[in-house]
């Protein structure tokens, strides 16, 4: 990688400022130990479950809204998003007092909906594809002037995000695998850039759905694919479902990633049950993505003797998270 690319990659410096930015608003949340029958070496679960809004992505949303100018604040933010992220913004907003608008999906879950709404936001519906909500967005803002906090393709993201792998090397300095969900990659590629600079040896893997695989056939194109919205909203995973990843996000990825695995609907069901058995916390599908690909794809993974999958949310509608746990 040249040195123009390496210097547009967040730093540590960038990375530690966020921490301390966003540290009255985001928790510090815990690796929870999680011996996993037949799974070799020790694991370890990032709880981000355990955030105010139940996701990793007031991480991200707070350490952008947080840098907001008094006058930005005024004209209030907008973003798109089906769910965490929108309650991100929602809370980060309402800490600095500014409006929230929220472009989402029609087929957001009902739970993320109405905990967005809780939170003080305006909801503006549009259909299925990421791309709508984009457009969308981009007319409110030419209309209202409102300030953009994109989910994932933002530098201050990006490094919002990075603070969850900070914790994780600061908690687990001996961490060989950190296993991150992937979708529009501000987790993956915030995180990799936290790990990677701070642990070199260390070796970092995104996860994602098979049925919404857009990033793995990105990193292994080398190029970034976009998978229509009809494929990618067929994953229960309804927080993976974006078409592509960002561009500083892929930049992330190709620097500091190893590998992307895929996992099927049946392994991140069975990955909840597991979550749940082992550890008692409450996974949501996309946030079971990583304990899938230890459970079942090891032969994808590079050997360990510590890993962290990252838990990076638990917003599941209780009536999904029952349907799942009575399986047999």
């Amino acid at each position: 990688m040249t040195t123009s690319a390496i210097d547009s990659l967040v730093s540590l410096d960038t990375i530690r400022a966020a921490a301390a930015r966003i540290s009255g608003v985001a928790v510090r949340t815990p690796l929870v130990r999680a011996p996993f029958p037949g799974v070799a070496g020790h694991v370890w679960l990032k709880a981000e479950s355990l955030q105010p809004i139940g996701s990793f992505k007031l991480r991200g949303a707070a350490n952008k809204i947080l840098q907001l100018t008094p006058d930005e604040i005024r004209r209030g933010v907008i973003t798109y998003s089906s769910g965490n992220h929108a309650q991100g913004v929602a809370y980060a907003a309402r800490e600095v007092g500014a409006k929230a608008v929220i472009v989402m999906p029609s087929n957001a879950p009902a739970i993320k909906r109405a905990a967005t709404l809780a939170l003080g936001a305006e909801i503006v519906e549009v259909g299925v594809a990421s791309s709508e909500r984009l457009a969308k967005s981009d007319e409110l803002v030419a209309r209202h002037g409102y300030i953009t906090v994109a989910p994932y393709d933002d530098e201050a993201v990006i490094a919002g995000q990075a603070t969850c792998g900070l914790e994780i090397v600061e908690t687990l300095p001996e961490v060989d695998l950190v296993l991150s969900p992937v979708s529009g990659g501000g987790l993956l590629s915030g995180v990799s850039a936290a790990v990677r600079q701070l642990r070199p040896e260390a070796l970092v893997v995104g996860v994602e759905p098979e049925l919404a695989g857009d990033a793995a056939e990105s990193f292994r194109k080398g190029e970034i694919v976009t998978w229509p919205a009809e494929l990618t909203s067929r994953t229960m995973a309804d927080g993976l479902r974006t078409q592509s990843v960002g561009v500083r996000n892929f930049a992330h990825i190709r620097a500091f990633v190893d590998r992307i695995v895929t996992v099927t609907e049946a392994e991140i069901r069975a990955a909840m049950r597991a979550i749940v058995a082992t550890t008692r916390l409450v996974p949501e599908p996309s946030g079971a993505v990583t304990t899938a690909a230890l459970l079942f794809h090891a032969h994808e993974l590079p050997a360990y003797r510590s890993a962290v999958a990252i838990v990076s949310g638990g917003n599941v509608a209780p009536e999904m998270l029952a349907e799942v746990l009575l399986e047999r």
